[in-house]
């Protein structure tokens, strides 16, 4: 290999086929469900790892949802990583208009190089055999140097049918055994036509990760949808820089037809080829394929949490906030969260989304944020709630600060439980300690801030004729939000 590789990593997926766990403002890729990492960490540190096997990695651009912006942020700085580019897409376009503002980013913006060689990688994914997947790269990246565009195949293990598979055809010269052009496509198949490709010996699972360059991605989707790149070029073209982000213009992006790399340019392109390798992999796409992953008990059960389990066998059991007893059952999943509780059989993971479908037409919003709700300075949750009040937790990060507000209908009151709180309340400051209080009355204008080393967690009590999140007016953000 003669050049860089430029990690990019997808961060844009909703997964909500892990609900109650994964919801829509945090989503799977930022949850701990396999180790103690989350999975777009892991993600991210599996490619700079490459560099131990003497590949040239380059800082890594992320795309992720702006919803999710402060969440991918800070899982990203925490690993120590710095990011060469973080792209936030307005609305989810799929996975062809993202890898084009990534391929843009490479082939024509500051230091334009069409030569590029991207590593594209969903953040979602387990791969247990980090050795294998080192030297898949490695070939894929010689494969991309000779001009093709480079998939990874994954060597079934099982009759699935919640993948897509690759059959295969000749090899390449010089990858015998382990790289060869692609034949066809096919989605996700019934079982006995998936029994029969996994018995051929000639077909592989579809991974969704990708080593192309910049400029030949960029051809490839001129040649074959060139509605797709001239509408991902207008967004990126007139992007802005907002703090550490940025951000294609939006009315451009929204203008884009959602479409898959695979359907895009992968299954028209003449030059596809797959690298095939046993990588202990799984796009970990439903709570089944977790359970199948994760390490077992004697009776097959996968335990999380504060669970009692007896009598019962093959399951999926994890509690997040309190105590839960399973007995006498067998191929469930039960998943506990502070506000839902999930239980199925083992085999009908699809049919989570008939539930997400309920939550939506009802105007629940247990499918869009968990109790606990992640902000850029911090963290808040529910306790209580009932006519004119409410009661959180708020958690603030040291050094960080709420935007100056105001509220038209409610007022509140504010009790410091540990940490030091700096209080701007119209145009007077104050300090407060541990189990100090003050009152925000209805109409002022409010600032919290945490001057100090420690988190600042204190107890907010609202009361108000309203109390929605709705009711808040910004006058100045650290964070760039309206």
């Amino acid at each position: 290999m003669n050049q860089s590789l430029y990690p990019v990593i997808l961060s844009g997926g909703s997964g909500t086929r892990l609900w109650p766990l994964s919801r829509s403002t945090y989503p799977k890729q930022l949850l701990k469900l396999v180790d103690e990492k989350t999975m777009l960490q892991t993600t991210i540190e599996r490619a700079m790892g490459l560099s131990a096997v003497e590949v040239d990695v380059r800082a890594p651009i992320l795309i992720c949802n702006q919803e999710h912006r402060f969440g991918v942020r800070e899982q990203v700085l925490a690993i120590g990583q710095q990011p060469s580019a973080l792209y936030l897409e307005p609305s989810g376009r799929n996975t062809a208009p993202a890898i084009a503002l990534a391929a843009l980013h490479l082939a024509r913006g500051d230091n334009a190089n069409p030569n590029a060689l991207m590593l594209v990688l969903p953040a979602d994914h387990v791969v247990e055999n980090i050795d294998a997947f080192a030297q898949a790269v490695k070939i894929a990246a010689q494969v991309a140097e000779q001009g093709y565009l480079v998939t990874f195949g994954i060597r079934p293990t099982a009759a699935e049918t919640g993948y897509g598979y690759i059959r295969f055809g000749e090899q390449i010269a010089g990858y015998e055994g382990k790289a060869h052009n692609i034949v066809r496509f096919i989605e996700k198949p019934d079982y006995t036509s998936a029994e029969q490709y996994v018995n051929s010996g000639d077909y592989v699972w579809n991974s969704g990760m990708f080593v192309f360059s910049a400029g030949l991605y960029l051809e490839e989707l001129e040649a074959h949808r060139p509605d797709i790149l001239e509408a991902a070029k207008r967004a990126w073209e007139n992007r802005i820089e907002d703090l550490d982000f940025i951000r294609p213009a939006s009315e451009e992006f929204l203008a884009c037809p959602a479409e898959s790399i695979d359907y895009a340019v992968m299954q028209p392109t003449s030059r596809a080829a797959v690298v095939t390798a046993d990588l202990g992999w799984s796009d970990v796409g439903s709570w089944n394929s977790l359970w199948k992953i994760a390490a077992k008990d004697t009776d097959g059960n996968v335990v999380k949490g504060d669970v009692f389990a007896y009598d019962t066998k093959n399951s999926y059991l994890r509690a997040e906030s309190r105590l839960v007893s399973v007995i006498g059952l067998e191929d469930v999943i039960v998943v506990e969260t502070s506000d839902a509780v999930l239980v199925m059989h083992k085999n009908r993971s699809q049919d989570i989304k008939k539930a997400i479908t309920h939550f939506q037409q009802n105007n629940r919003k247990e499918h869009m944020e968990h109790m606990r709700v992640h902000r850029p300075w911090g963290w808040y949750e529910g306790i209580d709630a009932g006519e004119r009040f409410q009661v959180k937790r708020i958690m603030v990060k040291p050094g960080e600060k709420l935007s100056l507000q105001m509220h038209h209908h409610r007022a509140e009151h504010w009790i410091v439980v540990s940490g030091t709180a700096k209080v701007t309340l119209d145009d007077k400051e104050l300090l407060l300690g541990e189990n100090q209080s003050t009152y925000i009355p209805l109409g002022y204008s409010h600032r919290l801030e945490n001057p100090g080393k420690i988190p600042l967690h204190l107890i907010e009590v609202q009361s108000g004729s309203y109390l929605g999140e709705d009711d808040i007016v910004r006058f100045q953000d650290t964070y760039g939000r309206q």
